[in-house]
C-alpha cells in the first residue's frame, strides 16, 4: 500500500512537471516519513526510495542509525542550535535555516566532522505568525553572510505553505519564491548555488511543481495520516 501509494504520488508530480514544460527529473520526491515506524521505511527502500525526510533530530538519529541501507536524510523540520552536532554529518540538506546564528553553529559543527554542510533558507512567503522563516526582503543580506562560511553551502530556498482547502490557493507563494530564488541565483554569488527549490507537501505539490519547485516534501499521501499521540 505505501509503496503503490509512493508510485501514484510520483506520477503526479510527473504529469505536473511536464504539465508546466518541465523535465520530471529535475524534481525530487523526499518521503515524509515523520511519526513512522522504521518498518515502513524499509519498505519503500526495497521499493527503490532513498530520499526520506524528518522533522525531528532525535527521530532522524535513531532512524539513521537503524536503517539497513543508507539512504539520503532531509531535515525539513525547525533545527534548534543545541541540536546541529548531532546530524551535521548526516544529513544530505538542511531546508529549515533561518538565521545568521544558526549557520554559524552549522560551520563550527561542519568543520569539527570535516563536512561541507548543504542548506536551504527557509522564507515565511505567506509572513504566517505561527511560522519560522524569513521575510523575503532578508533572503539576500543573509545568503551573502553566509556565503562566506567555508563549510555550509546555500543550495536554495524552502517554504511551507499555509494549509488551504484550495491548493490554487498557494499559488501565488509558490510564485513568489520562484522569483526570489531565480533574482538571487542571477548574482552569482560565491560559495552559493541556488538550484533547489524545496516547496510543496501533500495538499499542493502539484502546483508547486507547477510553479518551479524542485523538491517537494509528501508524507500524509504516501505514509497515511499520523497519530500524533504516541
Amino acid at each position: 500500500m505505501i509503496c503503490d501509494n509512493y508510485d501514484n504520488v510520483l506520477e503526479r508530480v510527473k504529469a505536473a512537471a511536464v504539465k508546466s514544460g518541465r523535465n520530471p527529473e529535475d524534481v525530487t520526491l523526499v518521503a515524509v516519513s515523520k511519526t513512522k515506524p522504521l518498518s515502513d521505511i524499509e519498505e519503500l527502500i526495497k521499493h527503490g526510495v532513498n530520499e526520506f525526510g524528518e522533522n525531528k533530530v532525535q527521530e532522524l538519529d535513531d532512524k539513521y542509525e537503524n536503517v539497513s541501507t543508507p539512504v539520503n536524510w532531509h531535515l525539513i523540520g525547525h533545527l534548534q542550535t543545541n541540536k546541529v552536532k548531532y546530524i551535521v554529518d548526516k544529513v544530505k540538506l538542511i531546508h529549515s535555516v533561518d538565521s545568521l546564528k544558526l549557520a554559524k553553529i552549522i560551520e563550527k559543527e561542519a568543520e569539527k566532522k570535516d563536512c561541507i554542510c548543504s542548506i536551504l533558507l527557509e522564507v515565511n512567503v505567506a509572513q504566517e505568525e505561527s511560522k519560522f522563516g524569513l521575510a523575503c526582503e532578508e533572503v539576500l543580506p543573509l545568503v551573502e553572510e553566509i556565503s562566506k562560511l567555508p563549510h555550509v553551502r546555500v543550495k536554495g530556498l524552502m517554504t511551507i505553505a499555509p494549509f488551504v482547502e484550495n491548493p490554487e490557493d498557494n499559488r501565488v507563494h509558490f510564485h513568489k519564491l520562484h522569483e526570489l530564488l531565480l533574482d538571487i541565483k542571477s548574482k552569482n554569488i560565491d560559495n552559493v548555488d541556488m538550484n533547489d527549490l524545496s516547496m510543496g507537501m501533500t495538499n499542493d505539490y502539484e502546483v508547486a511543481v507547477e510553479e518551479g519547485a524542485t523538491i517537494v516534501r509528501v508524507g500524509t499521501a504516501i505514509f497515511g495520516e499520523r497519530d500524533y499521540s504516541i
